[in-house]
């Protein structure tokens, strides 16, 4: 596993960031504990120390499940949860809560305590805003992610889901005021989705900011299963994809399947799986 530097910033992170949205089988379908140790050791094993989860995962199990997994090497591992969407855990039902979302320094208080609490950690590496709320001023965002730096709590922050203007206007204001800045971008990024590269991706080398790319299999549709010629070997597997969890992230129309065809007939011609093409 290869090593580079996070953003404008000193840390180091594995090239390959575990994503464990589906650590967790609250939401109907996922991993369940043990799966998820045995994914777990094999990215340790393969020297990946970059753990991405999410307050809102499964419910939360899914930082609880890090949470364990990290046990008793905590200090090795670069984690990086977030918050924005509402979680159980505030008030206790989903729902009752009206500051329980969004990206205003109360949510963003209570779900940084709620997740530490899952996480078993006293600090978290990696903060991301998990998706821009249209509605709570960049001031108050930059100003309270800097106040949890301050406090110890988060080292470092990132945004996710934002347009390029949000996110250049929040780090010109965080270095104008000396805040902490973004030092990462999480988007969807895969060859089914490319409309990053007009603005955002651009706007992420300007401004210094690793991306990180979430979905870059497009839910497992560029590995060529879900092909209709492949319907009967997806067929426990596709029945997730038409979950309410799950509506809006793909699927795979005609322009879709042309191109995973081609991704599928490069991995046979090279030897290697239609993964390891969509990821080159």
């Amino acid at each position: 596993m290869n090593y580079q530097l996070l953003g404008r910033s000193g840390l180091r992170v594995s090239d390959l960031c575990l994503g464990t949205m589906t650590f967790g089988e609250d939401w109907g379908w996922g991993a369940a504990k043990e799966e998820c140790r045995k994914i777990y050791e094999a990215y340790r094993d393969a020297g990946g120390n970059f753990i991405d989860t999410a307050n809102i995962y499964t419910n939360g199990s899914s930082e609880k499940i890090v949470g364990e997994l990290m046990s008793g090497h905590r200090e090795e591992i670069v984690l990086a949860t977030k918050y924005t969407n509402a979680a159980v855990g505030f008030s206790g039902k989903p729902g009752t809560d009206a500051n329980a979302g969004g990206n205003q320094r109360k949510n963003m208080v209570q779900a940084v305590e709620a997740s530490l609490a899952r996480l078993k950690t006293d600090y978290i590496d990696l903060y991301w805003l998990h998706i821009w709320d249209q509605i709570t001023p960049a001031d108050e965002v930059m100003r309270a992610l800097d106040d949890l730096v301050r406090a110890g709590k988060v080292l470092y922050v990132g945004i996710s889901d934002a347009p390029a203007w949000v996110v250049a206007k929040s780090n010109t204001l965080a270095e104008l005021r000396g805040w902490t800045r973004y030092v990462g971008l999480q988007i969807e990024y895969s060859l089914l989705e490319r409309t990053v590269e007009r603005e955002l991706t651009p706007m992420a080398v300007d401004q210094g900011m690793t991306v990180l790319a979430w979905s870059p299999l497009r839910n497992g549709v560029l590995t060529g299963k879900y092909l209709p010629e492949n319907a009967e070997r997806s067929r426990s597997d596709g029945a997730r994809m038409h979950t309410e969890m799950m509506k809006g992230f793909g699927g795979v129309d005609a322009s879709a399947q042309t191109l995973v065809r081609e991704v599928v007939t490069i991995g046979k011609e090279l030897d290697v799986s239609p993964a390891q093409v969509a990821l080159a």
